[in-house]
């Protein structure tokens, strides 16, 4: 058979083609790609790439071809043609390197390969043919073994983390060369095996603790009740007060994550490029703190390409946000979304991404711009007049703050009780009680879709589940006029009453359970807006 060419000379047909699997990152999931290459003989040499590939994955050419000669392999004047696998799904990192390179050689036949059907393959190559971690490696694994293959070879670096999904053979490769060996059968790589149970329980522990905390005895139960059912909450509080020290803590209250929010808490965080070589598994929940000048963007997330944003990273643990009204207006307004729905949607023209933003939110602000409204800190007075106060506090919506539940006072520590030992709680005795009290919500909400926790009640839930006596009734009568609570305060005074009363293990919501959640509404009274 014989092929001319526009410039009338002759050339047998002389092509090759091979396949390799590998795989690219959708939101926090993987789907399979099939790296097509052909190779042929012509009289004017090119490579194409062809199925939507982005600047990334095309750069990859030169990296490919400088690791294939400096491994001492020949690269003939040929047409090379790559095609990524499904053509409509745009293709983005610098994982595609090494089965490219592969794919080019076995077209060449420059090397004999065993089956590959089998296995995927999926690293970044350096010049010399060293084989460089990626992000998202853990979705990567995991959509490997759902697309039925033996095992994977992935970076060394990135082996640890891979290796935590059970039922797929993981096969660490630092060079190119190395896997070549591999897959010609002249050298034997040990599968890493990770014992998960082991690893899960190894990981979940905590270096900090709220027994750390001096005082602050009320804003403990403040938090305690918070964790309980779910509710976000915002501390008010004078610089130095503590604030922030208690937020850390509140992750070391909630349940322990399951294995299942585990490995969900992961793959955001690999996705991201979070994940540390020395920790392969988050086994705890996670702690964001963004400082007050971010953007929507990497609060939210987003991008030419989606990636997940703080919101995402904080998915099944805690998103402080300290000094709540520093916040820019347009930021604080994107958390709507997240905070009622638990996800957050990416729009683009190519597509449409999804990342989950199931959280807690913790929030923390002064009282007044210089902060020392009502406290009592020896040497510092307030010279805020009652117009500051008021444009300070009004810069948090009233849609953000109709969702969070809880507000509550942090005093400055005295003194006296910072000199003394600590006299609190340990967070495993608190998480014990909120364990407790999670689980009879868990029994009360079976069945109900997307409610989880008292916090997450919608109106016939309230009135099926928090229904109060006549004298609770009047309880509440009395703190709307008197104290001038507003009327969004109605249904979170109910919500949180509900908490407090399964804390007590009590089915019946009582006025004493009314008058506590009554004091968890500050920032509704009169004397602050």
């Amino acid at each position: 058979m014989l092929y001319l060419d526009q410039s009338a000379q002759i050339f047998p047909i002389c092509r090759m083609f091979t396949k390799i699997i590998s795989f690219s990152i959708q939101g926090i999931d993987a789907i399979p790609i099939e790296v097509e290459v052909d190779t042929k003989q012509t009289s004017m040499p090119y490579f194409t790439m062809v199925g939507l590939p982005t600047n990334s994955v095309k750069e990859s050419k030169d990296r490919v071809f400088a690791a294939i000669k400096n491994n001492g392999y020949k690269k003939p004047a040929r047409a090379y043609t790559v095609n990524l696998a499904p053509a409509d799904v745009k293709k983005e990192g610098v994982g595609f390197d090494l089965p490219i390179a592969i794919g080019i050689l076995a077209s060449l036949k420059q090397i004999t390969m065993l089956d590959t059907e089998n296995y995927g393959m999926v690293g970044e190559l350096s010049l010399n043919g060293e084989v460089r971690p990626v992000k998202g490696i853990l979705p990567i694994t995991i959509a490997a073994k759902e697309h039925g293959l033996e095992g994977i070879l992935v970076p060394k670096d990135n082996a640890r983390e891979a290796g935590v999904v059970e039922g797929i053979a993981v096969y660490p490769v630092e060079t190119l060369a190395r896997a070549i060996a591999f897959l010609e059968g002249r050298e034997t790589i040990r599968a890493t095996d990770i014992d998960v149970s082991t690893l899960f329980a190894k990981e979940q522990t905590e270096t900090i603790d709220m027994f750390d905390v001096k005082g602050q005895y009320n804003v403990k139960r403040a938090l305690e009740v918070a964790a309980a059912g779910g509710h976000n909450i915002l501390m008010i509080g004078p610089p130095g007060s503590g604030k922030t020290m208690l937020a850390r803590r509140v992750p070391t209250i909630l349940p322990q994550l399951t294995l299942h929010e585990a490995l969900t808490t992961t793959k955001i965080h690999s996705v991201a490029g979070k994940i540390s070589q020395d920790h392969s598994l988050i086994a705890v929940r996670p702690f964001r703190s963004p400082h007050h000048t971010i953007s929507d963007v990497a609060l939210i997330g987003g991008g030419s390409y989606p990636k997940p944003g703080e919101v995402s990273l904080a998915h099944n643990g805690v998103l402080f946000l300290d000094e709540l009204p520093e916040f820019k207006k347009s930021v604080l307004e994107v958390l709507r979304q997240p905070l009622e729905d638990g996800v957050v949607t990416i729009s683009r023209a190519v597509q449409s991404i999804t990342f989950p933003a199931n959280f807690m939110l913790v929030t923390s602000m002064n009282p007044c711009p210089c902060g020392y409204y009502g406290s009592n800190v020896e040497g510092h007075t307030c010279t805020c007049s009652p117009t500051m106060i008021q444009k300070y506090v009004s810069k948090i919506s009233g849609p953000l703050l109709d969702r969070i539940d809880i507000h509550v006072e942090v005093p400055a520590v005295k003194y006296e009780e910072l000199s003394r030992d600590p006299k609190g709680e340990k967070s495993s005795v608190i998480r014990e009680r909120i364990d407790k009290a999670r689980g009879v919500q868990h029994i009360r909400f079976e069945g109900a879709k997307h409610i989880f926790s008292n916090a997450d009640m919608e109106s016939k839930h309230i009135r099926e589940f928090c229904q109060i006596n006549q004298e609770c009734k009047q309880l509440l009568k009395i703190a709307i006029e008197k104290l001038g609570l507003s009327a969004r305060a109605y249904d979170r005074i109910l919500k949180v009453s509900r908490t407090i009363a399964d804390l007590e293990e009590n089915r019946e919501i009582t006025p004493a359970h009314i008058s506590e959640a009554i004091q968890y509404r500050s920032l509704d009274r009169k004397y602050w807006i």
